[in-house]
Parts: C-alpha cells; sequence; structure tokens
C-alpha cells in the first residue's frame, strides 16, 4: 500500500493512495499516530479507506511528508558518491568508511514535501540537492540482527537532503558534522511504499534494486541504482540499534547515490563547479523506480542575521 499526508480543501488528512487519487482515512489521525499503534492497525485503517471514502485526485491536492519522523539518520552507503566529494579536496575513500555504515542526525523539523518550494538557506552561495531513498521503522528495537531488522522497516519513500555545500565545507572543519549546511530544508515523499510493495524488486544480495534518477530544469543529471548501495538497510537499521533504540516512524536515509547524485560529487570528478549550483527558479526532479517522483523549485531564502564572532579568550 501507499500512505500519505496531504491537504485538500485546506484541511490536513492522511489516506491511501491508489490509481492517481487520495481515499482519506475514515476519521482524521496523523500516519505517524498509526505508524505507532502498528502495522495491522495501519493496513486496516487503509483497506477501509480504499472501499468507504470519497476519494481526492491527486492534483487536488498538497502532498505533505508522508510522516513528521521523530529522528532523521543520514547515512552515506554509496561508495562512488564518497569517492567523487572525497575526489574534489585530492582524497581517496577513508579505510574507515569501509568498516560500518556511518550516519549523522539530520533535522527532523526541515521536512518538505513532494512539490513545495525550497529556500536557499541563509548565506548559501553553493546550493546542492542529493538523491536518496529512505527506510521508515515500523517497530521498535534494540541490538538487531539484520534479519531481525527486516520486520522492523515499514516502508520506503524517496529523501532530497538539501544541502548548502560552502557552509557545510566550512562548518565540518570543526569536526564536528555538517550542521546548518542541511538544517533549512529535507523533501520527505511523494509517500510512504509500504515494505512488500518494493520485495519483488530484491536481489540475490538482499538489495532493493530500483532505478534512481535526478533532473535539474528537466535535464537528466544522474541516475544509479539503489543495489549499488554498500550495505542494506536492514543492516544499516540493524547498526542504528546497537546500543540503543529505534522507535516508529524514525527515517534512515541512504545517503545519495553515485554517478551524479549531488552536484558535489560532479564537482568533485571535474574539478569545477559544473553543472552550476542551483539558484532560484531552477527545479529538481527525482524518480525512484516503484516509489515516484518528487519535484521541488528553489526560491529565495531569508538573509542571515548577523552574530558576532567569538570571543577570543586567549
Amino acid at each position: 500500500m501507499k500512505f500519505a499526508s496531504f491537504v485538500h480543501d485546506g484541511k490536513r488528512q492522511s489516506g491511501v493512495v491508489a490509481d492517481d487519487r487520495l481515499h482519506p482515512f475514515e476519521h482524521p489521525v496523523d500516519l505517524l499516530d498509526l505508524i505507532v499503534e502498528g502495522e495491522e492497525a495501519l493496513r486496516g485503517v487503509g483497506e477501509r479507506a480504499l472501499t468507504a471514502s470519497l476519494p481526492v485526485p491527486l492534483a487536488d491536492a498538497r502532498l505533505l511528508p508522508p510522516l513528521q519522523p521523530p529522528t532523521v539518520r543520514d547515512y552515506m552507503t554509496f561508495e562512488s558518491h564518497v569517492a567523487g566529494v572525497a575526489r574534489g579536496y585530492g582524497d581517496t575513500v577513508p579505510e574507515e568508511w569501509y568498516a560500518a555504515p556511518a550516519f549523522y542526525f539530520t533535522n527532523p523539523y526541515a521536512m518538505i514535501g513532494a512539490h513545495d518550494d525550497v529556500p536557499i538557506p541563509p548565506g548559501c552561495g553553493r546550493f546542492d540537492f542529493e538523491l536518496e531513498v529512505a527506510a521508515v521503522i515500523g517497530k521498535a528495537g534494540r541490538d538487531l540482527t539484520p534479519e531481525q531488522a527486516r520486520d522492523h522497516i515499514l516502508g520506503y519513500t524517496i529523501l532530497n537532503d538539501w544541502s548548502a555545500r560552502d557552509l557545510q565545507g566550512r562548518e565540518m572543519r570543526v569536526k564536528l558534522g555538517p550542521a546548518k549546511g542541511k538544517d533549512t530544508a529535507t523533501t520527505l515523499g511523494p509517500w510512504l511504499v509500504t515494505a512488500d510493495e518494493l520485495e519483488p524488486h530484491r536481489d540475490f544480495d538482499g538489495f532493493l534494486d530500483l532505478a534512481l534518477t535526478v533532473a535539474v530544469n528537466a535535464e537528466t543529471i544522474g541516475h544509479d541504482r539503489l543495489a549499488n548501495m554498500a550495505w542494506t538497510f536492514e543492516e544499516m537499521a540493524a547498526y542504528a540499534s546497537r546500543g540503543t533504540w529505534i522507535r516508529p516512524g524514525d527515517v534512515l536515509g541512504s545517503g545519495t547515490c553515485g554517478n551524479g547524485g549531488c552536484l558535489a560529487e560532479l564537482w568533485g570528478r571535474g574539478g569545477a563547479l559544473e553543472p552550476p549550483p542551483l539558484v532560484p527558479g531552477d527545479t529538481v526532479t527525482m524518480t525512484v523506480e516503484g516509489i515516484g517522483t518528487i519535484s521541488n523549485t528553489v526560491v529565495e531564502g531569508a538573509a542571515p542575521v548577523p552574530l558576532a564572532s567569538a570571543r577570543r579568550r586567549g
């Protein structure tokens, strides 16, 4: 099944997607609340919506992020992406990358919908996209094995990890990881596709083999396959649960795919800002086989509020 959150006639709703129509849930309820209640409850409400509610044409609704996740872990599982970005700094893939699926926590309050405008972060001059797929956790777990973790993944959605590369580059020299470089917007959508719908795409090594493409202003910039990940989502979920809990609604991003999944990789490989950074008016469209398409237009953002430099204490 495909579950969506949306606004229609000024009313925020959740429901099921079928045949280019949205079937609202019979009673108003947030999708995350149903995910927390359990997959059986979620599917039951979805089945009733397909037969009992008056459908809304997709074209008449504004899609919201499918859910407002409590946490978002964003990984870095495509070796070609890591290699391309590292090349821009005269570097190679560090040996530590191969040891475990590294991730950082990004801002769960920055989620935007599949077709929302995205503002340029304050002070950013090198704005970039990142094409990813995200898994959504449906059941709590701790210290899971990858085999156990499969039962904890409810479904998948597309994730665009918008990135202010110049801000990110400066702040990461402090060695605390990205902060304001990744803080303004993350697209999640267009909907949540339950894991069973993508099982036919699973290969012999356990990876979901889906075609990924990204275009800027209708010109294809990058394409890859999800099966080129270095770790499966089950392994990522198991690592996330090591020594702690993963809980319903948690989002695990695959990290940026290779072969042009972001501009920074192309800049690193080519040694120049080509294609150029995103500017207001650019539209970034991402399509993932078996899930759908998201398309966001870049708009002007706010000017940065000035802050004083650090007080040096000698």
